[in-house]
């Protein structure tokens, strides 16, 4: 069943995320904003529903998992990101939070960068 709860959350994330970056495609800047916009939201949102929950005693699973793994999950999942670092950060782990911003942003960069050439040069 939580599988099924987050297919259904993903997707409408999915939807909202193709639905700003259609919106932001109308500025035709070069600029990523609809990017940067999904980012930004998305991680206020996951600290909006983190405490929450927090607040409320967890709430229940099935509504946690629609909205933090499913919905945001689906819209960004630099949301989680930002929360795993944070939590990281606010444990008194700066050495762990930072090597994982580090590690996670110039990993990513790199594996991208890496796939696109290989693969633009088979073609």
């Amino acid at each position: 069943m939580s599988y099924l709860v987050v297919f259904l959350g993903a997707g409408l994330g999915g939807a909202l995320r193709h639905g700003v970056n259609l919106w932001a495609a109308r500025a035709g800047s070069g600029f990523p904003f609809g990017t940067m916009v999904i980012n930004v939201v998305g991680s206020i949102l996951m600290g909006v529903l983190t405490g929450w929950f927090a607040a409320r005693g967890g709430g229940p699973q099935a509504l946690r998992l629609f909205l933090t793994t499913g919905v945001l999950g689906g819209f960004t999942t630099f949301s989680t990101f930002s929360l795993e670092a944070f939590l990281l950060w606010e444990r008194g782990a700066h050495g762990a939070a930072l090597a994982y911003v580090a590690v996670s942003v110039a990993a990513g960069i790199a594996g991208v960068a890496a796939s696109l050439v290989v693969l633009r040069q088979l073609a």
